[in-house]
């Protein structure tokens, strides 16, 4: 069984090791000179490449079942086992898994060491122009004009995310007759429109933010901001940024509502017993204790009060709306940043066209489609990888028999 995987990354490496061990004859096809380049970067170069809460509401598809019937309890316990039998020690630091060297590079090295040991064919810069099938057997072109031909063909390309070049997959796939869900970037900072935003900018804020689409809220998340001369930034932000996208695409308004002091359960209480003991300060020096000056400057002027008037000289209604900007901060979304900032995609191939249990497409036999091309995308946590790792292995261990 000649089996070619094209693209040499996170699922692509992993169904290759897969096949090769089920007694395929496997090649893998990869545009650029090194492998498994976006792992590296991944968790900040220690490479969060799993989750202890690996359960469905971290996942977004548009059709929902199909996370439901991929990440199952086996396939879970599958996926661990592969990195321990390809020599990968966890550290576990609030459910995140990370290689016990802290190095992206384990992961990286271990999945390319596990590869050539076992014969798997790697192709560096080699580019694939196109994929046809005909009689059975799938014919790839290259952009160098070489045909190669397969019997079984699995597209690990990857997702328009990271890299700056356009991705083929896409293409591929819909001229393979599958339909793509409109592709955006997501786990990606958000841009907002205000005149104020050069102010904060290099701000960072543990504070809980809540995305409302249309006026409805729809998710909330808390964490530590980063403010931003565009906008928001931040693993929080990042794991609204996918709703986001498709909410703008759809014309949707979109707003960040941030509260700034979530630790503190009753504001107004709070300020009121500590102005018992800071009598007589101006509203500036009362709030810096609590909050960032630059953020405090912002905070005063949307709620339209001189920073030199005291807590004390604040009428009922002065006070409501200072305490309303401190919990309800009001951020008008209208974009987020483009492909080249994003850590993955939402949308893709149509997952309804996908059998959940092979990753065999359901429109043209032998063509397996993994990872992020697939219209399934996660939380900022090892999600993603965790997809990637996933559908790769139940593509490697079902093309044999596919």
């Amino acid at each position: 069984m000649k089996v070619v995987v094209i693209g040499g990354g996170a699922s692509g490496l992993v169904s290759s090791i897969e096949a090769k061990k089920n007694g395929c004859d496997v090649t893998v096809l990869e545009k650029q000179e090194n492998l498994a380049k976006k792992i590296l970067v991944t968790g900040n170069g220690r490479c969060n490449y799993w989750n202890e809460d690996f359960t469905n509401k971290h996942f977004y598809s548009t059709d929902g079942s199909f996370i439901e019937k991929v990440n199952t309890k086996e396939n879970r316990e599958e996926v661990l086992n592969f990195f321990k039998d390809i020599g990968i020690v966890p550290t576990i630091k609030n459910g995140y898994y990370y290689p016990m060297s802290m190095q992206a590079y384990s992961i990286r090295n271990a999945l390319l060491n596990e590869a050539k040991c076992l014969g798997v064919e790697i192709r560096n810069n080699t580019c694939v122009k196109s994929v046809k099938k005909e009689n059975n057997e799938f014919y790839i072109e290259c952009l160098d004009n070489e045909i190669i031909k397969a019997d079984k063909v699995i597209l690990a390309t990857g997702s328009n995310a990271y890299y700056k070049d356009k991705n083929l997959g896409y293409d591929i796939c819909r001229k393979m007759g599958h339909n793509i869900i409109d592709v955006l970037p997501s786990l990606v900072q958000l841009v907002g429109q205000d005149n104020y935003f050069k102010d904060w900018m290099g701000v960072r804020n543990t504070s809980k933010v809540s995305l409302y689409v249309d006026n409805q809220l729809i998710k909330e998340e808390l964490g530590e901001v980063m403010f931003t001369d565009y906008g928001l930034s931040g693993i929080c932000i990042f794991n609204l940024s996918g709703i986001a996208s498709r909410a703008l695409h759809n014309n949707k308004e979109v707003k960040v509502i941030i509260d700034f002091l979530p630790s503190i359960e009753d504001v107004k209480e709070f300020l009121e017993e500590r102005v018992k003991t800071l009598k007589d300060r101006s509203l500036e020096q009362f709030l810096e204790g609590i909050l960032n000056y630059k953020l405090v400057k912002i905070v005063l002027n949307k709620s339209n009060l001189n920073k030199d008037k005291s807590w004390e000289s604040l009428t009922e209604i002065e006070k409501d709306r200072l305490i309303e900007n401190l919990t309800h901060f009001d951020v008008l979304i209208v974009g987020t940043k483009d492909f080249d900032n994003a850590q993955v995609c939402t949308g893709g191939v149509d997952t309804k066209e996908i059998d959940s249990l092979t990753m065999e497409s359901k429109i043209v036999k032998g063509f397996y489609v993994v990872g992020e091309l697939l219209d399934v995308d996660g939380e900022c946590g090892g999600y993603n990888l965790g997809f990637a790792w996933i559908s790769g292995l139940v593509a490697g261990r079902s093309v044999k028999n596919g």
